[in-house]
């Protein structure tokens, strides 16, 4: 019970995290080592205690070590992902982004069989998968991880939580092609010298705005999507937002104000209203 209610503070301090103000960088990184050290605890501790049901032990192989073995290893390959990512050729960016998405498709493929078994919500292979008495018999290879503790493995613990983690990073992948594809999809407009409406205030505020009229409701009767309302004002505006979810991150981390520019634009709009008034 103590080991589970480790794992259910990290996703606290996970979420916490986000909120903190530092940079997405730093965000990554700070998750990377929270995930670490529990791990590295677990890995004291489990090869001198004895489950005493097999249960118990297949509840912390298959529930509570994937907590911090799932974040760790997409939090790695976010971080991975970013470095590696190309900085200003479109092509390039969506090319790598696609490669990214093939070698997710091919761990699925690789895997169909186990991934079927634990989306199905089957258990009958629990014992097999999930318990280290038959780590040897059905040990499997990853490219990470060629030299594994029998004490602290199974044959499928780490096979899971790759497949959990990249759960999260295909919703990952997904917005930062969309977020490209709408950039792409952006007329060709020279920034300089526009006789249209021109945004002249920072990507940060238009993203406040963005995400505040989605949250509202007030367009489509609230269908209107973040992807629909942002790529409307960009092109409304002749402005790019780039990544307005990792943007919306930063807003989300902020210690003070989190909605600086709507309390702005609500202090403008009611000064003009009194000095109308005078």
């Amino acid at each position: 019970m103590e080991l589970k209610l480790q794992s259910e503070k990290l996703t606290q301090n996970l979420f916490a995290l986000e909120n903190q103000n530092l940079t997405y960088s730093q965000k990554i990184d700070s998750s990377i080592i929270l995930c670490r050290t529990l791990l590295g605890y677990f890995q004291k501790i489990i090869p001198n205690s004895s489950f005493t049901k097999i249960a118990y032990e297949i509840e912390f192989f298959k529930e509570t070590k994937q907590v911090p073995l799932h974040n760790l290893i997409y939090y790695s390959e976010i971080r991975s992902l970013e470095i590696h990512y190309p900085r200003l050729n479109k092509r390039k960016q969506e090319f790598y982004i696609r490669q990214r998405m093939d070698k997710v498709n091919r761990f699925y493929l690789h895997n169909i069989d186990f991934i079927q078994y634990v989306e199905s919500g089957k258990t009958y292979l629990d014992e097999h998968y999930f318990t280290r008495k038959y780590f040897d018999e059905n040990i499997i290879t990853h490219t990470k991880f060629y030299v594994l503790n029998a004490e602290y493995n199974t044959s499928h613990d780490i096979l899971l939580a790759k497949f959990s983690a990249y759960q999260k990073l295909i919703g990952y992948l997904y917005h930062k092609l969309n977020v490209l594809e709408d950039s792409n999809n952006l007329p060709n407009l020279n920034f300089k010298n526009k006789k249209k409406l021109q945004w002249t205030s920072s990507k940060v505020a238009l993203t406040e705005l963005v995400y505040a009229l989605n949250s509202s409701g007030a367009i489509n009767n609230g269908t209107a999507d973040i992807k629909e309302i942002a790529t409307a004002f960009q092109k409304v505006f002749n402005f790019e937002l780039g990544d307005y979810y990792r943007t919306y991150l930063e807003i989300r981390s902020r210690k003070k104000s989190k909605t600086k520019f709507l309390e702005e634009l609500s202090y403008t709009f009611s000064k003009k209203l009194e000095s109308e008034d005078e």
